[in-house]
């Protein structure tokens, strides 16, 4: 089996473009077992007294409908396909994952961004690009 990590955000129109990616991969649909990653970020806001923590809001098993719409369009090309919900840093998270599983490749869908976007709100695709000790595909197709 060729082990592929998806990470998916809430962004449907991405996760699709993700989901083309690996059925381009070369190789029959049926030796590609596909991970599908969600991370749910990690805060913490306190005010007033108290304090939020993304740990309170965290449901290891609330998916959003982007990662049920991948897996069902991966599933029906003929793929195995396991799902994953983690919290924390998005890259960490990602980067932590492919090693933990052992994964041949990442095939993400990034956003185009400007230089100043990404030195401000930083880039996950980025930090997970300069980070990976393995294979990564981006796509920044626009669905």
């Amino acid at each position: 089996m060729y082990r592929i990590l998806v990470p998916i955000g809430e962004n449907e129109q991405r996760a699709q473009t993700a989901a083309d990616i690996v059925t381009e991969l070369p190789g029959p649909a049926a030796e590609k077992e596909v991970v599908l990653l969600n991370v749910f970020e990690g805060f913490e806001v306190s005010g007033e007294g108290r304090s939020i923590s993304s740990e309170d809001l965290y449901d290891k098993s609330a998916f959003p409908s982007s990662v049920t719409a991948v897996e069902d369009h991966l599933e029906a090309a003929g793929m195995s396909v396991t799902k994953r919900r983690e919290h924390g840093d998005p890259a960490d998270q990602i980067l932590a994952t492919a090693t933990e599983i052992d994964v041949e490749t990442i095939v993400m869908s990034g956003r185009k961004r400007s230089p100043t976007g990404k030195a401000l709100f930083g880039s996950v695709t980025q930090s997970v690009l300069l980070g990976a000790d393995r294979p990564v595909t981006v796509t920044m197709r626009e669905g």
